[in-house]
């Protein structure tokens, strides 16, 4: 269940424990529930602040509520076990329960406190899934300090029959009052973003109130966190606002090509690319869409970038560091059957396939990996590549081609994906050769087929970019507006990698410098002038 090393962590940790908590179990005879009691008699076994009781009559079974002994009316409730990437969740509600303080700011625990209404969550998780402990976790720190906000936490391979009776194909999914309401990884932020209406409002008003910047930079990914720390180390006013702190890293999975750094995870790099930036004076802001650049050439000195709020921000100087998505396939059926069998991280979804028929577009790196990884889980793998042979590296392929339960059809173009109206049933590809159609019956289908630049909100700026959205940059990383330079996925750099956009935002970053020594601040333009015309 748990070995020596992390039963002392565990008896560490509840340590900390500043008052009195309850586990109450609801167990069945399963195999699963005599682990979950074994567990709980170990966590209460560690802490004499910690008491279990197995005599609950929850339906879910095992299942158990976590609750402070003062007040029974604040509890979140783990369903199966939250073990793997989630035994962290598990160790922060018991920490949070007990009354130690969680790393959140004063204001996000005091919305959380002031939510108007019943919210009832259920979530469903995998052990396998990255993305789900954000979410996990979000919602136990909202149950726990607002009592009319109750999660239940569904551990989705204890609880198949359900899973598949709700039609939940992606994790994290996320259920409010018995209705779908979200799917992909959230942080709590965004989603007080999502149930606090004033939210916005209030949000918008905040950045109204902020002088310009010397610097601003757009995204929070690795090139806008190496900018941002560059500028403010320089000792500029900086700014730095992200739609989601960490970008896409925060999608990846193993890490095993950052140098120095043998093996971390993308949320983990995430986190202390945030925690990095918290270092220095940085002016850091986040769920922050921006949906238009207006170059300082069209105001008379300044840039300003508009939000999806209303409110705007300017500066001196601009940094893009925007990144990228992944690319659709763009054909009938893949919007209707997202989240239904249609899946873009393999990691995260793989598990609740486990032995059904699944297919991979794309045969680069991504594709072939993750056309690995689910042959380890799922029933058969059909890998499908455009092209007439596949481009990831070699080592991948041969790995690959000595799976058992593995096709490879190259040449071919996925032309539609097919379902019952519920989930996917088959998908349809095109052989480019011979023009024939085909249909292959699957349960599933992961897309891996390359990146798309979020340059959208910079069509009409002026800016220069390719015929693909990509931002043109020289040498120096800047673009062909002056004082904007950009950085990273989002720009024609060649190979879109962690390390790569670390430089390119850190080039960016010195080139900004450059640009502001030499052009002076409108502001002191502006006094110079007024000084010379009292003169006269």
């Amino acid at each position: 269940m748990l070995d020596a090393n992390l039963k002392q962590q565990l008896s560490q940790y509840l340590g900390m424990l500043r008052e009195p908590i309850e586990l109450v179990a609801s167990l069945g005879d399963d195999a699963k529930s005599a682990e979950t009691r074994e567990l709980l008699e170990i966590i209460s076994g560690l802490s004499d602040k910690v008491t279990a009781t197995f005599d609950g009559d929850d339906a879910r079974r095992p299942s158990f509520i976590i609750r402070r002994a003062s007040d029974a009316t604040k509890w979140v409730r783990f369903a199966g076990l939250p073990l793997g990437h989630e035994f962290t969740s598990l160790v922060l509600a018991l920490l949070w329960a007990g009354g130690h303080p969680p790393k959140v700011s004063d204001e996000t625990l005091e919305q959380i406190r002031n939510l108007e209404g019943d919210f009832e969550f259920e979530m469903y998780f995998s052990l396998s899934c990255h993305n789900c402990p954000d979410v996990v976790q979000a919602l136990t720190l909202m149950a726990l300090y607002n009592s009319r906000v109750t999660a239940t936490l569904i551990e989705g391979g204890t609880f198949k029959q359900e899973v598949d009776e709700r039609g939940v194909m992606a994790v994290p999914a996320v259920f409010l009052n018995g209705q779908m309401w979200g799917s992909g990884k959230m942080s709590v932020e965004e989603i007080l973003a999502k149930l606090d209406t004033g939210a916005e409002e209030r949000a918008a008003a905040k950045l109204a109130d902020k002088d310009p910047y010397e610097v601003l930079v757009i995204g929070g990914g690795p090139a806008g966190a190496a900018a941002a720390i560059y500028t403010a180390r320089k000792g500029f006013r900086t700014g730095i606002a992200a739609e989601r702190f960490g970008g896409q890293v925060q999608d990846t999975m193993g890490i095993e090509n950052f140098i120095s750094v043998p093996y971390t995870e993308g949320p983990k790099l995430a986190g202390a690319l945030e925690q990095h930036v918290k270092e220095y004076d940085i002016d850091s802001m986040n769920l922050l869409r921006a949906e238009k650049l207006i170059p300082a050439k069209q105001l008379g000195g300044m840039h300003e970038v508009v939000f999806a709020n209303g409110a705007s921000l300017k500066a001196r100087s601009v940094i893009l560091t925007t990144g990228a998505r992944w690319r659709n396939l763009g054909v009938p059926g893949e919007a209707e059957y997202r989240n239904k069998g249609v899946a873009y991280c393999p990691h995260c979804d793989g598990p609740l396939f486990k032995g059904k028929r699944v297919a991979v577009i794309g045969g680069g790196n991504s594709g072939v990996e993750a056309a690995i990884d689910l042959a380890n889980i799922v029933g058969h793998v059909t890998l499908i590549e455009f092209d007439s042979k596949l481009r990831a590296d070699q080592v991948l392929q041969d790995k690959l081609r000595s799976m058992k339960n593995v096709d490879i059809i190259a040449s071919a173009q996925t032309t539609e994906v097919e379902g019952d109206g519920e989930r996917v049933n088959a998908l349809v590809y095109k052989n480019r050769e011979t023009g024939e159609e085909h249909k292959i019956e699957l349960e599933g289908i992961f897309v891996q087929i390359g990146l798309v630049p979020n340059t959208e909100f910079l069509k009409e700026s002026g800016l220069e970019m390719t015929r693909f959205g990509e931002i043109v940059v020289d040498a120096h990383n800047a673009t062909n507006l002056p004082g904007v330079f950009a950085a990273g996925d989002a720009t024609t750099v060649p190979y879109k990698q962690i390390i790569i956009a670390m430089g390119e935002g850190s080039k960016a970053a010195l080139s900004a410098f450059d640009y502001l020594i030499r052009n002076e601040a409108v502001d002191e333009v502006a006094q110079g002038f007024q000084e010379a015309v009292a003169a006269e």
